[in-house]
């Protein structure tokens, strides 16, 4: 009983002055479209610091923003420890002229290495190619098989 009243005083402040959203953690991962455990997983590296209810995790706007740049900045191919770097960065420059700088360096470096990526597998894409058309045409037709 004490721990749902704690969580309703999380979950609507009586500071008035605050009007912080916060939100418990299956809103967020519903929100989010990631599982609680991804959420935990994100927490444990010290990327995201959620409020603590007693166990209960609640957690700011600010989180969820955090937990959007984390997914992006996944999706993108950043490993944890830049994505740490660009979050530490947001929070030591006030001006993020920093974070800006290191972010256009490492999205550049990305980019190149994509663009190799890219490169190697039109290449092996290509010879794969020349030897599916060899292969198929060492088959008599009757016995090639049905490809698309």
């Amino acid at each position: 009983m004490r721990r749902a009243a704690s969580l309703r005083q999380a979950e609507h402040p009586a500071d008035p002055e605050d009007g912080e959203q916060l939100s418990g953690i299956q809103e967020v991962s519903a929100e989010l479209g990631v599982t609680m455990r991804t959420l935990r997983f994100y927490e444990d590296q010290g990327l995201i610091e959620p409020r603590r209810v007693g166990t209960t995790r609640i957690y700011t706007r600010r989180e969820v923003a955090r937990m959007q740049l984390i997914l992006r900045g996944k999706r993108l191919g950043f490993s944890i420890r830049e994505i740490k770097e660009f979050l530490d960065l947001y929070d030591a420059d006030p001006q993020h002229h920093e974070q800006m700088r290191q972010l256009a360096l490492r999205v550049h470096d990305r980019i190149q290495r994509l663009r190799r990526q890219k490169q190697a597998l039109e290449e092996t894409l290509g010879e794969l190619e020349q030897i599916e058309r060899e292969a198929l045409e060492r088959l008599p037709p009757g016995v090639r098989p049905a490809i698309e």
